[in-house]
């Protein structure tokens, strides 16, 4: 497991695992035995405790949600227990960088609904058989709404921040660009920060002040390639659920013939969903899209200018906007 090191903003917590055994992807391929990483935030052993599933988004763990968690904030680890769970092929939960049998290019492919599958599969291992909300940003968001539709039932609310429920082709082509850029990099991760992290996270207002505040362009790029050496992020990793990214459709539920308005049409529970002005990764008009078929959907617009990174700590007005609108929503 390659655990990045520690940063300002995280909050630490014992790293837990399940190994859950052969794992039936819906591929028809199989993992052969599957790990999945986890952390608690609050008293598991606490039964009468409400439950909240939190999810991470592409190449991230489950400290992507931390901005959201603690005293005073949406998710308070005295009042709820907060899971939040590593996906499939991040590194931590098992992956192409560290399965023991299939490891490498011999991964099999996954999708985001195996991600449920395997969240829903830790669930059940550890004697959950409902939550007060699954909240995930990003991926995480685009998890969210794939929960609602396949166990609509099994939470009181979601909470989608900057997601799609069918992945555009203007992401696809984010996606492609940045697989383009590590296939070719020998490990060198210079060019996919450029796209990923520039390009696809960022508005152009956002970066200048980066940039400027770093001492220009390239000395943005040299501090970020640093810090992403701290990552200890594996290129495969990245690449394999980029492509689980690409592919993803909630509409390809089984049960609805590839209609994702009438998939979305299915969530049960009351959902807040969040953008920002302007998103150069998952455009704004796909969340706003979503949130139109789902029947109790609430649209947050932030006018915020950080792009893609509205929902994380990168972002401290954003940051406050959400966890009062979210805590104000699970009231």
């Amino acid at each position: 497991m390659r655990h990045p090191d520690m940063q300002p903003g995280w909050i630490d917590a014992p790293h837990r695992s399940a190994t859950l055994g052969r794992f039936a992807l819906e591929s028809g391929e199989h993992i052969d035995d599957l790990l999945v990483s986890y952390v608690v935030h609050g008293d598991i052993g606490d039964r009468a405790r409400p439950v909240v599933l939190g999810l991470c988004a592409i190449g991230s763990t489950h400290h992507r949600l931390d901005f959201l968690i603690g005293e005073a904030r949406a998710f308070d680890p005295q009042r709820v227990n907060i899971i939040v769970v590593d996906a499939l092929g991040n590194g931590l939960s098992t992956s192409p960088s560290n399965a023991l049998s299939q490891g490498g290019e011999r991964f099999p492919r996954f999708t985001i609904r195996d991600m449920v599958k395997s969240q829903k599969a830790l669930l059940d291992h550890l004697g959950i058989d409902e939550v007060a909300a699954v909240v995930g940003a990003s991926m995480g968001g685009m998890q969210a709404l794939q929960w609602g539709v396949t166990f609509p039932r099994f939470m009181r609310k979601l909470v989608a921040l900057t997601p799609m429920a069918k992945t555009t082709p203007w992401s696809q082509a984010i996606n492609h660009a940045g697989r383009s850029a590590l296939s070719k990099s020998n490990g060198d991760w210079s060019a996919w920060l450029a796209v990923m992290q520039i390009i696809a996270m960022r508005t152009p207002e956002r970066f200048a002040d980066d940039a400027a505040k770093a001492g220009g362009t390239y000395a943005w790029l040299d501090a970020r390639a640093a810090w992403w050496a701290t990552q200890r992020a594996d290129p495969l990793d990245w690449i394999a659920q980029s492509h689980a990214y690409d592919t993803h459709d909630v509409g390809t539920t089984p049960g609805f013939d590839g209609d994702t308005a009438k998939a979305l049409a299915a969530i049960a529970a009351p959902t807040l969903v969040c953008v920002p002005a302007l998103d150069l990764y998952n455009p704004v008009e796909a969340g706003v899209w979503a949130a139109e078929h789902i029947p109790q959907a609430t649209l947050l617009r932030l006018p915020c200018t950080s792009g893609h990174m509205m929902a994380s700590e990168a972002d401290p007005q954003a940051a406050a906007q959400l966890n009062d609108a979210i805590a104000e929503f699970m009231r």
